[in-house]
Protein backbone atom coordinates (compact mmCIF):
# COMPACT_ATOMS: atom_id res chain seq x y z
CA UNK A 1 0.00 0.00 0.00
CA UNK A 2 2.72 2.60 0.69
CA UNK A 3 4.64 1.82 -1.87
CA UNK A 4 1.31 2.06 -3.99
CA UNK A 5 0.89 5.25 -2.73
CA UNK A 6 4.16 6.55 -3.47
CA UNK A 7 4.02 5.44 -6.88
CA UNK A 8 0.52 7.26 -6.88
CA UNK A 9 2.21 10.45 -5.62
CA UNK A 10 5.29 10.50 -7.83
CA UNK A 11 2.59 9.83 -10.74
CA UNK A 12 0.37 12.69 -9.85
CA UNK A 13 3.46 14.75 -9.17
CA UNK A 14 4.73 13.49 -13.17
CA UNK A 15 1.45 14.23 -13.97
CA UNK A 16 0.81 17.91 -12.43
CA UNK A 17 4.30 18.69 -14.00
CA UNK A 18 3.37 17.28 -17.18
CA UNK A 19 0.32 19.57 -17.03
CA UNK A 20 2.11 23.06 -16.35
CA UNK A 21 4.55 22.13 -19.41
CA UNK A 22 1.36 21.58 -21.22
CA UNK A 23 -0.22 24.84 -20.16
CA UNK A 24 2.75 26.51 -20.98
CA UNK A 25 3.17 25.63 -24.15
CA UNK A 26 -1.02 26.39 -24.95
CA UNK A 27 0.15 29.97 -23.50
CA UNK A 28 3.67 30.58 -25.80
CA UNK A 29 2.10 31.92 -28.48
CA UNK A 30 0.17 34.48 -26.74
CA UNK A 31 3.90 35.11 -24.47
CA UNK A 32 5.51 35.77 -28.24
CA UNK A 33 2.44 37.90 -28.97
CA UNK A 34 2.91 40.06 -26.32
CA UNK A 35 6.79 40.38 -26.29
CA UNK A 36 5.71 41.80 -29.95
CA UNK A 37 3.90 44.00 -29.04
CA UNK A 38 5.53 45.41 -26.06
CA UNK A 39 8.14 46.38 -28.10
CA UNK A 40 6.20 48.22 -30.96
CA UNK A 41 4.88 49.84 -27.87
CA UNK A 42 7.96 51.08 -26.84
CA UNK A 43 9.63 52.82 -30.25
CA UNK A 44 6.43 53.65 -31.48
CA UNK A 45 6.68 56.87 -33.47
CA UNK A 46 10.45 56.61 -32.81
CA UNK A 47 12.55 57.67 -35.79
CA UNK A 48 15.40 55.63 -35.14
CA UNK A 49 13.57 52.63 -33.53
CA UNK A 50 15.69 49.88 -32.24
CA UNK A 51 18.48 51.63 -32.76
CA UNK A 52 18.02 53.48 -29.72
CA UNK A 53 18.79 50.13 -27.77
CA UNK A 54 21.64 50.46 -29.28
CA UNK A 55 22.60 54.12 -28.61
CA UNK A 56 20.99 54.59 -25.14
CA UNK A 57 24.00 52.73 -23.46
CA UNK A 58 26.70 53.62 -25.74
CA UNK A 59 25.35 57.35 -25.16
CA UNK A 60 25.47 56.98 -21.22
CA UNK A 61 28.45 55.40 -21.21
CA UNK A 62 30.19 58.42 -22.71
CA UNK A 63 28.69 60.52 -20.21
CA UNK A 64 29.26 58.63 -17.24
CA UNK A 65 33.24 57.75 -18.39
CA UNK A 66 33.14 61.62 -18.49
CA UNK A 67 32.04 62.28 -15.43
CA UNK A 68 33.86 59.67 -12.90
CA UNK A 69 37.22 58.85 -15.14
CA UNK A 70 37.94 63.22 -15.61
CA UNK A 71 36.30 64.40 -12.42
CA UNK A 72 36.75 61.64 -9.93
CA UNK A 73 39.79 60.40 -11.07
CA UNK A 74 38.89 56.51 -11.11
CA UNK A 75 42.03 54.32 -12.66
CA UNK A 76 40.37 51.87 -14.33
CA UNK A 77 41.62 50.76 -17.65
CA UNK A 78 39.10 50.43 -20.52
CA UNK A 79 36.62 52.53 -18.23
CA UNK A 80 33.65 51.99 -21.36
CA UNK A 81 33.87 48.59 -21.53
CA UNK A 82 33.98 48.35 -17.75
CA UNK A 83 30.81 50.50 -17.18
CA UNK A 84 28.96 48.86 -20.24
CA UNK A 85 29.55 45.46 -18.86
CA UNK A 86 28.46 46.06 -15.23
CA UNK A 87 25.42 48.44 -16.80
CA UNK A 88 24.32 45.66 -19.28
CA UNK A 89 23.57 43.18 -16.67
CA UNK A 90 22.67 45.37 -13.92
CA UNK A 91 20.20 47.40 -15.79
CA UNK A 92 18.53 44.38 -17.53
CA UNK A 93 17.86 43.01 -13.76
CA UNK A 94 16.28 46.44 -12.66
CA UNK A 95 14.21 47.16 -15.99
CA UNK A 96 13.43 43.24 -15.79
CA UNK A 97 11.85 43.36 -12.04
CA UNK A 98 10.43 46.71 -11.98
CA UNK A 99 8.22 45.98 -15.26
CA UNK A 100 7.06 42.30 -13.75
CA UNK A 101 6.27 44.09 -10.09
CA UNK A 102 3.50 46.08 -12.15
CA UNK A 103 3.04 43.47 -14.84
CA UNK A 104 -0.30 41.94 -12.62
CA UNK A 105 -2.03 44.99 -11.70
CA UNK A 106 -1.92 47.17 -15.54
CA UNK A 107 -3.57 43.66 -16.72
CA UNK A 108 -6.03 43.29 -14.61
CA UNK A 109 -8.85 44.05 -16.82
CA UNK A 110 -7.59 40.89 -19.36
CA UNK A 111 -7.68 39.19 -15.83
CA UNK A 112 -10.74 39.77 -15.21
CA UNK A 113 -11.91 38.84 -18.55
CA UNK A 114 -10.69 35.29 -19.89
CA UNK A 115 -8.31 32.95 -18.43
CA UNK A 116 -4.26 32.87 -18.62
CA UNK A 117 -2.29 31.91 -16.24
CA UNK A 118 -0.81 34.48 -14.51
CA UNK A 119 2.35 34.38 -14.54
CA UNK A 120 2.43 34.62 -18.11
CA UNK A 121 2.90 38.19 -17.29
CA UNK A 122 5.58 38.73 -15.18
CA UNK A 123 7.72 36.08 -17.19
CA UNK A 124 6.54 38.19 -20.28
CA UNK A 125 7.78 41.52 -18.70
CA UNK A 126 11.34 39.46 -17.93
CA UNK A 127 11.29 37.85 -21.47
CA UNK A 128 10.70 41.48 -23.35
CA UNK A 129 13.79 43.14 -20.98
CA UNK A 130 15.71 40.02 -22.05
CA UNK A 131 15.48 40.88 -25.52
CA UNK A 132 16.31 44.07 -24.87
CA UNK A 133 19.58 43.84 -23.34
CA UNK A 134 20.56 41.55 -26.75
CA UNK A 135 19.99 43.98 -28.46
CA UNK A 136 22.06 46.32 -26.16
CA UNK A 137 24.73 44.00 -26.23
CA UNK A 138 25.53 45.30 -29.85
CA UNK A 139 26.87 48.25 -28.15
CA UNK A 140 29.30 46.32 -25.75
CA UNK A 141 30.43 44.32 -29.07
CA UNK A 142 30.98 48.36 -30.74
CA UNK A 143 32.81 49.05 -28.23
CA UNK A 144 35.15 45.97 -27.84
CA UNK A 145 35.98 46.38 -31.59
CA UNK A 146 36.89 50.23 -31.15
CA UNK A 147 39.20 49.63 -28.15
CA UNK A 148 41.03 46.57 -29.97
CA UNK A 149 41.21 49.11 -33.02
CA UNK A 150 43.11 51.23 -31.11
CA UNK A 151 40.62 53.92 -31.38
CA UNK A 152 40.11 54.75 -27.69
CA UNK A 153 41.01 52.88 -24.31
CA UNK A 154 44.22 50.74 -23.84
CA UNK A 155 43.97 48.00 -26.55
CA UNK A 156 46.75 46.12 -24.67
CA UNK A 157 44.75 45.58 -21.41
CA UNK A 158 41.76 44.07 -22.96
CA UNK A 159 41.92 40.46 -23.61
CA UNK A 160 39.42 39.36 -25.44
CA UNK A 161 39.77 35.55 -26.28
CA UNK A 162 37.08 32.28 -26.47
CA UNK A 163 35.36 32.91 -23.36
CA UNK A 164 33.58 35.56 -24.36
CA UNK A 165 31.54 32.79 -26.91
CA UNK A 166 30.10 32.29 -22.87
CA UNK A 167 28.67 35.48 -22.42
CA UNK A 168 24.98 34.34 -22.48
CA UNK A 169 25.67 32.01 -19.08
CA UNK A 170 25.83 34.69 -16.73
CA UNK A 171 23.08 36.08 -18.70
CA UNK A 172 20.77 33.78 -17.89
CA UNK A 173 21.44 33.32 -14.41
CA UNK A 174 20.59 36.70 -14.00
CA UNK A 175 16.95 35.81 -16.15
CA UNK A 176 16.59 33.48 -13.55
CA UNK A 177 17.29 35.55 -10.55
CA UNK A 178 15.29 37.81 -11.92
CA UNK A 179 12.18 36.13 -13.13
CA UNK A 180 12.23 34.61 -9.22
CA UNK A 181 12.81 38.43 -7.78
CA UNK A 182 10.08 39.67 -10.13
CA UNK A 183 7.61 37.18 -8.91
CA UNK A 184 8.11 38.03 -5.73
CA UNK A 185 7.64 41.41 -6.40
CA UNK A 186 4.42 41.05 -8.91
CA UNK A 187 2.73 38.98 -5.85
CA UNK A 188 3.75 41.80 -3.44
CA UNK A 189 2.65 44.67 -5.58
CA UNK A 190 -0.55 43.04 -5.88
CA UNK A 191 -1.38 43.82 -2.19
CA UNK A 192 0.98 46.43 -1.27
CA UNK A 193 0.82 49.21 -3.94
CA UNK A 194 3.72 51.59 -2.15
CA UNK A 195 6.62 48.34 -3.10
CA UNK A 196 7.17 50.26 -6.50
CA UNK A 197 8.06 53.62 -4.53
CA UNK A 198 10.09 51.70 -1.95
CA UNK A 199 11.84 49.19 -5.00
CA UNK A 200 12.59 52.33 -6.95
CA UNK A 201 14.96 53.90 -4.02
CA UNK A 202 16.13 49.96 -3.42
CA UNK A 203 17.13 49.41 -6.51
CA UNK A 204 19.54 53.14 -6.32
CA UNK A 205 21.08 51.59 -3.54
CA UNK A 206 21.70 48.12 -4.70
CA UNK A 207 23.21 49.78 -7.97
CA UNK A 208 26.23 51.57 -5.74
CA UNK A 209 26.06 48.12 -3.95
CA UNK A 210 27.33 46.76 -7.22
CA UNK A 211 31.05 47.93 -8.69
CA UNK A 212 29.43 49.08 -12.01
CA UNK A 213 30.95 52.98 -11.94
CA UNK A 214 34.02 52.23 -9.47
CA UNK A 215 36.60 49.42 -9.15
CA UNK A 216 36.72 46.67 -6.85
CA UNK A 217 39.55 47.34 -5.34
CA UNK A 218 37.82 50.03 -3.63
CA UNK A 219 36.19 47.60 -1.31
CA UNK A 220 38.60 45.70 0.02
CA UNK A 221 39.40 45.88 3.99
CA UNK A 222 36.48 48.21 3.87
CA UNK A 223 33.49 46.55 5.79
CA UNK A 224 30.83 47.17 3.15
CA UNK A 225 32.60 44.37 1.14
CA UNK A 226 30.78 42.30 3.19
CA UNK A 227 27.37 43.52 1.93
CA UNK A 228 28.89 43.30 -1.64
CA UNK A 229 29.71 39.71 -1.33
CA UNK A 230 26.07 39.06 -0.70
CA UNK A 231 24.76 41.17 -3.33
CA UNK A 232 24.05 38.56 -6.08
CA UNK A 233 24.53 40.70 -9.21
CA UNK A 234 28.09 41.61 -7.75
CA UNK A 235 28.68 38.17 -8.82
CA UNK A 236 26.91 38.16 -12.14
CA UNK A 237 28.62 41.30 -12.99
CA UNK A 238 31.87 39.99 -11.98
CA UNK A 239 31.20 36.64 -13.58
CA UNK A 240 30.45 38.99 -17.15
CA UNK A 241 33.50 40.43 -17.10
CA UNK A 242 35.90 37.50 -16.39
CA UNK A 243 34.16 36.28 -19.77
CA UNK A 244 34.32 39.44 -21.91
CA UNK A 245 37.50 41.63 -20.20
CA UNK A 246 39.52 39.65 -19.05
CA UNK A 247 39.34 36.35 -20.99
CA UNK A 248 38.87 34.01 -18.25
CA UNK A 249 37.11 31.31 -17.50
CA UNK A 250 34.91 31.61 -13.51
CA UNK A 251 35.50 28.84 -10.74
CA UNK A 252 33.05 26.07 -10.11
CA UNK A 253 33.08 28.18 -6.77
CA UNK A 254 31.51 31.20 -8.72
CA UNK A 255 29.37 29.19 -10.89
CA UNK A 256 27.78 27.61 -7.83
CA UNK A 257 27.00 31.29 -6.34
CA UNK A 258 25.76 32.34 -9.35
CA UNK A 259 23.64 29.27 -10.04
CA UNK A 260 22.53 28.58 -5.78
CA UNK A 261 21.05 32.92 -6.35
CA UNK A 262 19.45 32.09 -9.21
CA UNK A 263 17.17 29.09 -8.35
CA UNK A 264 16.86 30.37 -4.95
CA UNK A 265 15.46 33.23 -6.14
CA UNK A 266 13.60 31.39 -8.82
CA UNK A 267 12.14 28.54 -6.56
CA UNK A 268 10.81 31.54 -3.63
CA UNK A 269 9.15 33.47 -6.40
CA UNK A 270 6.68 30.76 -7.92
CA UNK A 271 5.84 29.63 -4.37
CA UNK A 272 5.14 33.11 -3.22
CA UNK A 273 3.26 33.58 -6.74
CA UNK A 274 1.25 30.09 -6.40
CA UNK A 275 0.41 30.78 -2.75
CA UNK A 276 -1.39 34.27 -3.44
CA UNK A 277 -1.91 34.02 -7.22
CA UNK A 278 -5.59 32.91 -6.35
CA UNK A 279 -6.57 35.83 -4.09
CA UNK A 280 -5.00 38.44 -6.56
CA UNK A 281 -8.86 38.95 -8.31
CA UNK A 282 -10.14 40.52 -5.10
CA UNK A 283 -7.29 43.34 -5.14
CA UNK A 284 -6.59 44.26 -8.88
Amino acid sequence: MLQEKGRFRIGEGEFRLKGYVQTFMKYRFLLANLITRDLKVKYRRSVLGLAWSVLNPLLMAFVITAVFQNFFKFAIENFVIYYLTGSLIFNFMTEATTAAMTSVINNSALIKKVYIPKYIFPLEKVMFSFVNMLFSAIALVLMLVITKLGWIGTPDALHIGWSALLFFVPMLYTLLFSLGLGLMLAAINVFFRDMGHLYSVATMAWMYLTPIIYPESMLQGSWVLRIVECNPMYYYVQYFRNLVMYDTLPGWDLNLICLGFSLLFLVLGLLLFKVKQDRFILYI
